[in-house]
């Protein structure tokens, strides 16, 4: 057979060319995705440094971004002092408002420090002076009524020194310990920050039902802390892995729920009301979040 000779032939001379012509006409196989595990690798478009202002020189960058992350938290200081200094708010939802966001703006500028132990320390001086002022307005030593007026329930430049205080003390630690790459860090700041200050806004409009071991909590804002404190920590879990200080995890998700959860009971305990609640739950989310993290 001619034809077939000439088709062997030529088989047998440019095999490479015509396995090529089998392996492109023939359709790739499609395997369905697998969504039985959550895991995400640190995107390539970004890298730990991308943020920073002055990626050449990371001295000058870490003292920018202190200069900036301070800017930034005085400016959202001072927009509630005015609107406690002109009544816009109820007096215990503009300490509340205070509560929520600080921590909160604070930590959205990590990124701009660098990595390592200068970046946290530089960017702690933020929450760190606000631990000197707590202490001078707070003694007396510093008259401020309007951060007195933001910050305290009834007025008082007493109330200072225990629950602010508290509360600057937790994001000045959780900052130089933990810093951005650690899950227990985001669990403390994001439980205290969005958890407790959510917890009493909703509770006071809609806690009417009490829990029955402690009157002065409702289930309304026992729930709203649990769902404010996890679902806010799952948010900086995300945001700081877009610039690659940390993975994407069902473990790491797991562990914020039982770390809001855990702050949420303790927080509706008798004990919370007793001592302060910025205490008590920061205790909480460090102790638990060191056994799930």
């Amino acid at each position: 057979m001619p034809l077939t000779t000439t088709t062997n032939e030529h088989f047998s001379i440019c095999p490479s060319i015509f396995l090529r012509r089998i392996r492109v006409r023939s359709p790739s196989p499609k395997f369905p995705p697998r969504f039985s595990q959550f895991s995400i690798s640190r995107p390539n478009l970004t890298s730990p440094s991308a943020a920073m202002l002055l990626p050449q020189n990371p001295v000058l960058s870490d003292v920018c971004a202190s200069a900036v992350s301070a800017a930034v938290a005085a400016s959202c200081l001072r927009l509630w002092e005015e609107t406690a200094r002109r009544d816009l708010f109820d007096q215990k939802l503009n300490r509340k408002l205070v509560h929520i966001s600080i921590g909160l703006i604070f930590m959205l500028c990590w990124p701009l420090f660098s990595s390592g132990p200068r970046g946290a320390i530089l960017a702690s001086l933020t929450p760190g002076v606000n631990i000197i002022r707590m202490l001078l307005v707070g003694s007396g030593m510093w008259k401020d009524e309007a951060t007195v007026k933001s910050m305290s329930r009834y007025g008082d430049r007493r109330e200072l020194l225990t629950g602010p205080l508290y509360y600057a003390i937790t994001i000045t630690l959780a900052c130089v310990i933990y810093w951005r790459n650690s899950p227990n860090g985001i669990a403390a700041i994001c439980n205290l920050c969005a958890g407790d200050g959510f917890a009493d806004v909703v509770g006071r409009r809609f806690g009417k039902r009490k829990l029955p071991y402690n009157q002065n909590k409702s289930i309304a804002g026992s729930c709203a802390m649990a769902s404010a404190g996890f679902l806010s920590s799952i948010g900086f879990m995300y945001y700081f892995f877009s610039f690659g200080y940390m993975q994407c995890s069902w473990e790491l998700v797991f562990g914020f729920l039982v770390v809001s959860l855990a702050s949420a009971l303790v927080e509706s305990l008798p004990i919370s009301t007793k001592l302060d609640d910025n205490l008590t739950l920061t205790i909480t989310s460090i102790a638990v979040g060191s056994l799930v993290f």
